[in-house]
């Protein structure tokens, strides 16, 4: 099986490019959804991040609250959240890659993630495909997907990305650069380019 990680900057459309690799016939696992879980009540690092940040990141029903906890942990005490949150991240994401691996042995597995190589779990993969775009693009992008204006969302990026490492820096380590910055259909061309490079690494290895 390979294995692929999918990472980028915020609003790059890193979901976007996973879910036209999931088209193609990757099996394609988004951090994003694997965290969430762990944050309900009873979920495997819930109790910790109520113990470390206080009763002040929680809805009134005992939830936690996402933005809430963004904006204690950002960005001084985003390491704090991080060494709680990916420890059990990365070990569910190589269960998931595991089950994969056994249920069909020449697959390709993908896994999102924003924070993979600041987590240090790029490492895990036979591949790496990092998403950009430009800093306005962001902007707008995650205004439209947050439903702020584009001051707030310029602030809110511009936090997220003090928490990552430079775009650059990203590409530096990638196997695969997918520039997000044009039409959905130069992003259609540029995943179905990586894909068939991807079925063709596996279909070289030895059973």
């Amino acid at each position: 099986m390979l294995r692929v990680g999918l990472t980028g900057g915020v609003a790059c459309g890193k979901t976007t490019v996973a879910t036209m690799f999931e088209k193609r016939g990757a099996h394609v696992a988004l951090a994003d959804v694997i965290a969430h879980n762990l944050f309900e009540p009873g979920g495997e690092v819930y109790e910790k991040v109520v113990e470390h940040f206080g009763p002040e990141v929680l809805n009134e029903d005992g939830t936690i609250s996402r933005p809430r906890l963004a904006n204690v942990a950002f960005p001084e005490r985003i390491q704090e959240l991080n060494a709680i949150v990916h420890p059990v991240v990365i070990r569910l994401q190589d269960d998931w890659m595991r089950e994969i691996e056994q249920r069909e042995s020449r697959a390709i597995a993908i896994v999102e993630a924003a924070l993979m190589i600041e987590a240090g779990a790029h490492k895990r993969f036979d591949k790496l495909i990092v998403v950009t775009c430009g800093c306005e693009q962001k902007v707008d992008r995650f205004a439209e997907r947050a439903r702020m204006s584009l001051d707030e969302a310029r602030a809110d990026v511009q936090r997220r990305m003090q928490a990552q490492l430079p775009e650059d820096e990203k590409v530096r380590l990638a196997d695969y650069v997918i520039d997000n910055s044009g039409s959905v259909s130069q992003l259609e061309e540029r995943v179905e380019r990586i894909w068939r490079e991807l079925c063709a690494i596996e279909a070289a290895k030895k059973p």
